[in-house]
This record gives C-alpha cells, sequence and structure tokens, in this order.
C-alpha cells in the first residue's frame, strides 16, 4: 500500500483533477434529492472508473456487493460508506469523510486499481484482497474463507448481470 500511496502522490495532476472535481460536484450539489441519488452514484461511479481506468461494471458491482448503494453503511468490522473503506485504508487514501459520496467512491475505486495493478489485472485476486486484504491473502493464498468467496461470487454475479 505505501508503495501505491507514494504513486499516487507523485502523480499530482490527477490529483487537482480529483480534488477540482470533489469541489465542483460538491458545490453545486448542495441537497440531494432522495430520486436521484442512484444516477449520481453512477455519475460519480464514471467519473471514478474513467480516472482509473478501472470497468465501472466492477466499480458498481463492488460498490452493490459492499453495501447494497447504502452511503451511510457501517459494517461490524468498522468498514464505512458506499465501497466500504477500512479506517486505515481511508486514511492512507487520503479520504476526510468516508461517508461522502465522492471521496467514498473515488478512493474505493483508486484502491480498487492499485489492486488490480499489484495483481496484474487478475480480478480475483484483486476481489480477494478488496474483501480480505493483501496481507491475508498474500500470506495465506490457499485459505481463502468462506466469506471472500461469497463476496467474490457475488460482485462475479453481479458482473454477470449487468451483462445479460
Amino acid at each position: 500500500m505505501d508503495e501505491f500511496k507514494l504513486d499516487w502522490m507523485e502523480n499530482s495532476a490527477i490529483e487537482q483533477q480529483v480534488e477540482l472535481y470533489v469541489s465542483k460536484y460538491q458545490q453545486a450539489t448542495p441537497q440531494k434529492k432522495q430520486g436521484s441519488l442512484r444516477t449520481e452514484i453512477n455519475n460519480i461511479i464514471a467519473h471514478a472508473s474513467n480516472t482509473y481506468k478501472v470497468d465501472p461494471g466492477l466499480v458498481e458491482a463492488v460498490a452493490k456487493s459492499e453495501s447494497d448503494f447504502d452511503v451511510n453503511c457501517t459494517s461490524s468490522k468498522g468498514a464505512m460508506g458506499l465501497m466500504q473503506l477500512m479506517p486505515e485504508t481511508a486514511r492512507e487514501l487520503g479520504v476526510r469523510n468516508s461517508y461522502d459520496l465522492v471521496e467514498n467512491i473515488m478512493a474505493g475505486t483508486r484502491y480498487l486499481k492499485s489492486l488490480l495493478d499489484r495483481y496484474d489485472g487478475n480480478v480475483t485476486l484483486s476481489l480477494a484482497a478488496y474483501n480480505w486484504g493483501m496481507g491475508n491473502l498474500e500470506r495465506h493464498p490457499r485459505r481463502l474463507p468462506r466469506e471472500t468467496q461469497t463476496y467474490i461470487a457475488r460482485v462475479n454475479n453481479f458482473l454477470h448481470q449487468q451483462k445479460a
């Protein structure tokens, strides 16, 4: 993660673009209408996917699997927001408010991209690391917990449904 964090910090052009987008987006949407929340989420996912070059369907499937698009979701283990960022991961990614849609989706997508890069584009390994943690996956690659196996299957099922 430290290697990714340094790469991100060195890439100031993308960082500035994201900050500008977050600032403009937050100013343009002071009050959110409940009916347009899903459209808002889709727009942010599209922007994050384009920024980090990650399949928007994968980002959407992860968000669906993690929180069922519940912006205020908190897991029993402390993961927060739509993309269910763990507090330490959120801090490493520079997230100030894990429940902010833009920050959460941008950071979650950036983290997913770092995992895809780390595992040479292998979506299954990237999803396993997203759910179980890189350290766990790399220390115990043959002991994937049932919860993580179910998570990978659920994300893949959502991806398949999108394409059908």
